[in-house]
């Protein structure tokens, strides 16, 4: 776990470790097993002294996404598709029948980019959708490139 030295407002107050001359910034960065060997002194100052500590936020980055892709095949009727991607997608006609007709004529197209579970969540509700309505419809998960 991660510390950071708590901004302290007096003037000539810094983080230093102890018996060492080197200063440490306020909101510097202390690792755990570390922590006690540092202290708040005046500069110039060589007495022990306790150390406050707030625990450092974690860095958090955006999950991956996935792309939905229905897949093209001979058997599932086109209004059909559009029908799921208007369900499931909530894309309107015109952008529904844009997609269908990507599937058609390129043998896939993207229905939409989520993260992980949201993009296997939709993928398996059109799929069983389209069993319980007997077609063959295929739709996919696949990692987006950004």
């Amino acid at each position: 776990m991660q510390y950071t030295a708590l901004n302290i407002q007096y003037s000539g107050w810094r983080w230093s470790p102890v018996g060492n001359g080197e200063l440490l910034e306020s909101g510097s960065v202390i690792h755990s097993q570390s922590y006690s060997q540092w202290r708040l002194a005046k500069e110039g100052e060589k007495h022990d002294g306790s150390l406050a500590l707030q625990e450092a936020k974690p860095e958090l980055k955006r999950p991956p996404l996935f792309k939905v892709v229905l897949i093209n095949d001979d058997y599932t009727p086109m209004e059909f598709v559009v029908e799921v991607l208007e369900t499931f997608f909530r894309m309107n006609r015109e952008q529904a029948t844009h997609v269908m007709l990507t599937v058609h004529t390129k043998g896939k197209g993207v229905c939409g980019i989520y993260t992980r579970d949201i993009a296997e969540t939709k993928a398996a509700q059109v799929n069983q959708y389209a069993r319980e309505n007997e077609h063959p419809l295929l739709c996919e998960i696949e990692a987006s490139e950004g």
